[in-house]
């Protein structure tokens, strides 16, 4: 009896992301690649003949794109329907979220103009492309339709693929009920790609080391500084755009400071910062709004939308990103194009949030459809991709999280009395109600629940 009284009960180890190793080896394959890069540069140098690593996973990358925007635009659209399902709720923060990314990606366009990051970069030579011959206006419209309804997954071009999702997206939202399988068919084929994706991102060390080592070894240290100089213009611009914008708005319409709901949220902070990912934070943030004096309509809507249509981080990446791979390859983007890329960007990065790698394939269609002879330069953005991720996820979480205070305050469903208390700190958090949001269950564990209760019945019938 001591002994068993003795015994304690072992711990299962805690386990680690294994987000955590990526991360690890794509710093040190950047510095691996930097390192090679000068000493062994050169135009016919040892650095500059790794640049085929570099060509892979372009490929592999330029492999999923397709697949990718099909999804994530069907999806998004099926999402849009469900959301204007509830009134005025879902409208309200429909549009301000496609203002705010709008809003967004201009600021990135903005300040991409204004630092020119890749400017001293001769990036050229990073991937052959032969420009197509010239089409008037009449065959640019011909060319979005595609031969056949499927030709547009596999034939490589993005303005058919789009086409042909809208069209897909609209139709099933027509179908109503009835479309309801076929969207889940698409959701469970969009987590087939994006685990694909993922496997594919885990190349992504081999790609950076082999394109850095080339850039670096083509062009010296001034691609090392251009690589820092991006990196600390996107943060600046985020952090700028977190206090300025959005906390300008907050304060003007609802009073709130960002500074006390930035507070407020700071083990999610701290939780998106080691994943890298606001989608690990999406269950928190539901039950803080809801802890803050939000409505559980408004946040019912207005969070799980914004994860979708509220990417304001994504946003700034993605036009900064395009802009500096256009001056490297010493082809910039004229107003026209930046407008466009600016349009696409807008519709092909819903419903992409969280998804390690989802960001850099967004980037690689939006160059493959409005400057398809940028699409090599993707491959030095890998580089640093992942320093930057951690500022796309921050800002798009507290975008989110200000958008629903917003939501809240202008459809007059918030208690102030208790937004005050909250950011006061005089009525904590209580993390025991993160028990009352879930995951939902799959339709394996509601069978096994429901057989269980079927057999709790015939158990408490016996005993009658």
């Amino acid at each position: 009896m001591a002994a068993l009284r003795t015994t304690r009960p072992v711990r299962p180890a805690k386990r680690i992301d294994t987000s955590h190793y990526l991360y690890i080896a794509v710093v040190v394959a950047v510095v691996l690649g930097i390192t090679v890069g000068l000493l062994f540069g050169g135009k016919d140098g040892f650095a500059v003949s790794l640049k085929p690593l570099c060509d892979v996973f372009i490929a592999l990358i330029k492999m999923m794109i397709s697949p990718i925007i099909f999804c994530t635009i069907v999806i998004g659209i099926g999402s849009i329907a469900k959301a204007a399902t509830v009134g005025r709720i879902g409208g309200l923060a429909l549009g301000y979220f496609l203002v705010m990314s709008t809003f967004a990606l201009g600021i990135g366009l903005l300040v991409g103009n204004l630092i020119h990051p890749g400017a001293g970069l001769d990036l050229k030579a990073a991937a052959a492309y032969v420009p197509p011959a010239a089409a008037d206006s009449q065959g640019f419209f011909l060319g979005i339709i595609p031969t056949t309804l499927f030709s547009s997954l596999t034939s490589g071009n993005i303005l058919q693929t789009l086409f042909v999702a809208l069209i897909a997206g609209f139709a099933l939202q027509k179908m109503g009920r009835a479309g309801k399988p076929i969207l889940e068919a698409i959701a469970n084929v969009q987590a087939l790609v994006f685990r694909i994706l993922i496997m594919v991102m885990w190349l992504a060390p081999i790609g950076a080391f082999g394109a850095i080592a080339a850039v670096v070894g083509a062009t010296g240290f001034q691609a090392v500084v251009s690589l820092f100089t991006l990196m600390g213009a996107f943060y600046l611009t985020c952090i700028l755009f977190i206090v300025v914008i959005l906390g300008g708005l907050l304060k003007i319409s609802t009073g709130v400071s960002i500074f006390k709901l930035m507070r407020y949220l700071g083990r999610e902070y701290l939780l998106i910062f080691s994943t890298s990912s606001s989608e690990a934070a999406l269950p928190r943030l539901i039950a803080k709004m809801e802890h803050l004096g939000v409505s559980k309509p408004v946040v019912g809507v207005t969070v799980p939308t914004g994860y979708s249509f509220n990417l304001d981080g994504t946003a700034i990446y993605l036009t900064m990103a395009s802009l500096f791979i256009a001056t490297a390859m010493g082809q910039p983007l004229a107003l026209g194009e930046q407008i466009g890329l600016l349009v696409f960007m807008i519709i092909a990065s819903k419903g992409a949030a969280g998804v390690s790698g989802a960001g850099l394939a967004t980037l690689a269609a939006g160059l493959q459809a409005h400057a398809p002879q940028l699409l090599g330069g993707v491959g030095f953005i890998v580089g640093i991709d992942r320093f930057m991720s951690e500022a796309r996820a921050l800002t798009n979480f507290t975008g989110n999280a200000v958008a629903t205070v917003l939501i809240g305050s202008w459809t007059r469903e918030i208690d102030r009395a208790q937004v005050d208390r909250v950011l006061d700190r005089l009525e904590p958090f209580d993390e025991t109600t993160m028990m009352a949001h879930t995951i939902d269950p799959t339709p394996a564990e509601r069978s096994v629940a429901a057989e269980r209760a079927a057999q709790s019945a015939v158990l408490e019938d016996a005993r009658h």
